[in-house]
């Protein structure tokens, strides 16, 4: 098993880390494990340029700069 070392660990940070593992029943390396663990098998989410397009269909035949204009006038 690997071994993680971490330099430098503000001590605010370290506190706060500790608390959430005694709340969680878990020792600090359990808890950063727990940690990486979620952050890193989380589906990925898309960027903005493969979103890009999405919708399009709802906007078709409306002229954007027209569209914000008469929403802004609705809110006078």
């Amino acid at each position: 098993m690997a071994v993680l070392n971490i330099k430098n660990l503000p001590d605010p940070l370290y506190e706060k880390l500790k608390a959430r593992a005694k709340r969680q029943r878990r020792s600090v390396a359990q808890e950063v494990t727990q940690i990486l663990a979620d952050a890193l098998d989380e589906e990925e989410r898309p960027s903005l340029l493969e979103l890009r397009g999405l919708g399009k269909e709802l906007w078709e035949g409306i002229d954007p700069a027209e569209y914000i204009e008469n929403e802004r006038r609705s809110w006078e």
